[in-house]
């Protein structure tokens, strides 16, 4: 599917204060990330949620943060680094065909990033196959960018990888499922 991938500069024009307005990940994230867990946020980019990820699972946990752009990874932990959660993140440079990651993990976040990935069934497949018994997925992506039939195809493939869809929680101008394995 993926026909494009965003580049790292322009991740500047939605990484920022701003973004708070719309995304609060401390909320969107309470019902299924506590302190201790490993989290994996695929498609971090410049470390919006890795960051708030990486608070919420406290010092007793890890965040996993994997993009396919080294310049995305070094300015995340810049970041990290001045928010005081460096230690937390683990940067994980992949390619777009693996996510670069085999160990279990407790909550495995996809926002707005699935429609970039060649090949969505192999993709939720290896976050699937990392998730634990009891693991959750949230995905989202674009309204703007990707069409809820898109979306739908989306939710198709996630079943076929071997995910039960939970629900839709409201996501702010995104369409948004939360999934469990199978």
């Amino acid at each position: 599917m993926a026909k494009h991938v965003c580049p790292w500069w322009m991740a500047y024009a939605f990484d920022n204060p701003l973004r708070r307005i719309f995304h609060r990940p401390e909320e969107m994230f309470a019902p299924y990330l506590k302190e201790g867990m490993t989290a994996i946020d695929l498609g971090c980019g410049m470390g919006y949620f890795s960051i708030s990820m990486a608070r919420m699972v406290g010092e007793s946990g890890k965040v996993l943060s994997v993009d396919l752009q080294q310049q995305m990874l070094d300015t995340l932990m810049q970041r990290a680094t001045k928010a005081g959660v460096a230690s937390r993140i683990t940067p994980l440079l992949c390619d777009a065909s693996t996510i670069c990651h085999h160990d279990e993990v407790d909550f495995a976040l996809a926002f707005w990033m699935a429609h970039e990935t060649p090949d969505q069934f192999n993709f939720l497949k290896q976050v699937q196959a990392i998730l634990k018994k009891s693991g959750k997925l949230l995905l989202a992506e674009p309204k703007l960018h990707v069409a809820g039939g898109e979306f739908q195809k989306t939710l198709r493939s996630a079943h076929e990888a071997g995910f039960k869809h939970l629900g839709s929680p409201l996501i702010s101008l995104s369409h948004a499922a939360l999934f469990a394995k199978q």
